[in-house]
């Protein structure tokens, strides 16, 4: 081919998107049915324990303080300053910065022990106080950013910088589709009442980056077209569907081997996908066939398109149909005033279900190969943001110290891991960065994170960043 046609056809974009991942992108879109990805053979760690993820996740930050981490002893010196020692100067959002003072609030809410490991959790989770020999709760976590969006950013894209691929796309590169006839790489998002104007989410928290498009999360809404322009147009039958698509593909196809650009493609491979999913996505969202005694055990509000119940059976239907990755948000849990009030609210949209979705998994025999996360960006301070009566308070957003559960493939159940101060401010035991439970989610897919990477403008892209980050061994079976 003629260099200066081949340049013709290009932008500077495309370019360095293909000098970046196109050998990946091509790779991936000669896919046979089988749809195991020819990147995965060079990135794999270990055998898998998981074949597929579902990260709940709870946007906004839950308080680890009222929820999983047990301090007793904070009701003894209540209303007292956090002492110097143990905020150690660390920063602060600019909500609390200038306050005069930081009281020590303890939680409202009662623990108890729970399951034959004694977990300690909240009396606002008794259904999750249900599952809790089935799951190892994290208290360790703790991550870089303090403010929302960078901080949902670094969890699901290992940057707290926009523009890189999300978990889901890295997942969907590295080991292809398992099912054909449904995206590999599927979200949900439903709003929690405990605080209705909660933080907004963005399309790129699901988004490629720097890889093909073709990795991209396909978003399922909760309205009459749960997929858009999935239905054909008005007078357009599936036989003139069909020819038109096959039409469409002769002339990408003739594009493309002018300009040998991947993202082409891409579209041919989208607009197949898009001709099987008319079948397989109104199947999938019909819980039409689901007992009385199933949706039962998700709760009353399962019965409710959009909400966090009726996601997670959806979740257990998308495991059922080997969806690699899905991911549920679920917003509303940024409780920066009326605490008490709006994490009650919170707790009763998710406990039940989330614990359902584990329960639902494990009876069908689904638990031990599907890896179940839950969690969100950062934790709750242990002072309290604002003024406080006898009946309510609010917490800043903390970095420092958080609190997330995983069950399911390749993790040990019925344990807890990582230790806290008195205060719940600083890890003492065990710290768990973000990116240290990126690489274990990576590992119990099979996946090596050093090696899942693309070179891109003469970096090498990961998930878990350039950074000595590893699996933790300790709560992996």
């Amino acid at each position: 081919m003629d260099p200066l046609h081949f340049t013709q056809q290009m932008n500077r974009r495309d370019f360095l998107q293909q000098s970046g991942c196109a050998l990946g992108a091509v790779a991936a879109s000669m896919l046979g049915a089988s749809g195991t990805s020819q990147a995965a053979t060079s990135q794999v760690s270990s055998p898998a324990r998981a074949k597929r993820v579902i990260y709940m996740f709870q946007s906004g930050a839950p308080t680890q303080i009222e929820l999983f981490d047990y301090k007793p002893n904070l009701r003894d010196i209540e209303m007292s300053e956090l002492p110097d020692d143990v905020r150690m100067g660390q920063r602060l959002t600019g909500m609390t910065a200038n306050q005069n003072k930081f009281p020590v609030v303890a939680s409202k809410f009662d623990f108890a022990q729970h399951g034959e490991s004694g977990t300690w959790i909240s009396e606002l989770l008794p259904h999750t106080a249900g599952i809790v020999d089935d799951m190892s709760l994290v208290r360790s976590v703790h991550t870089d950013a303090i403010n929302h969006d960078p901080a949902i950013t670094f969890c699901q894209t290992g940057s707290q910088l926009a523009g890189r691929p999300s978990m889901g796309a890295w997942v969907a590169y590295g080991l292809g589709t398992a099912n054909r006839d449904l995206p590999t790489f599927m979200v949900l998002l439903s709003r929690g009442t405990g605080r209705a104007a909660g933080q907004p989410l963005y399309d790129r928290l699901w988004g490629s980056g720097v890889l093909s498009s073709r990795y991209q999360g396909v978003k399922l809404r909760s309205g009459e077209e749960p997929v858009l322009y999935l239905a054909n147009p008005a007078g357009c039958d599936t036989n003139t569907r069909r020819q038109m698509l096959d039409q469409i593909r002769d002339l990408n196809l003739q594009k493309f081997e002018a300009a040998h650009d991947p993202e082409i493609l891409t579209r041919i491979e989208q607009y197949e996908l898009a001709f099987r999913m008319q079948t397989t996505v109104p199947d999938l969202t019909d819980i039409s066939d689901e007992p009385e005694h199933i949706l039962d055990l998700y709760g009353p509000d399962v019965r409710t398109p959009g909400t966090y119940a009726r996601n997670c059976l959806l979740a257990r239907r998308m495991a059922e149909r080997d969806v690699r990755f899905i991911q549920l948000y679920h917003m509303g849990w940024d409780h920066h005033d009326n605490l008490p009030d709006h994490l009650t609210k919170q707790c009763s949209d998710t406990d039940q279900p989330s614990a359902a979705l584990v329960t639902d998994l494990k009876q069908r025999g689904l638990l031990d190969d599907t890896l179940i996360i839950w969690g969100g960006e950062f934790g709750r301070t242990v002072y309290s943001q604002g003024k406080v009566t006898d009946t309510t308070y609010g917490r800043d957003h903390h970095p420092r110290c958080f609190s997330m559960w995983l069950a399911g493939g390749g993790i040990r159940p019925g344990q807890v891991y990582g230790t806290t101060d008195d205060f719940s401010y600083n890890v003492v035991e065990n710290p768990v960065h973000i990116n240290d439970l990126n690489a274990t989610i990576l590992h119990c897919l099979g996946l090596d994170h050093e090696r899942l990477s693309v070179k891109y403008q003469g970096l090498d892209v990961r998930l878990t960043g350039v950074e000595e980050h590893s699996p933790v061994q300790g709560i992996l079976a």
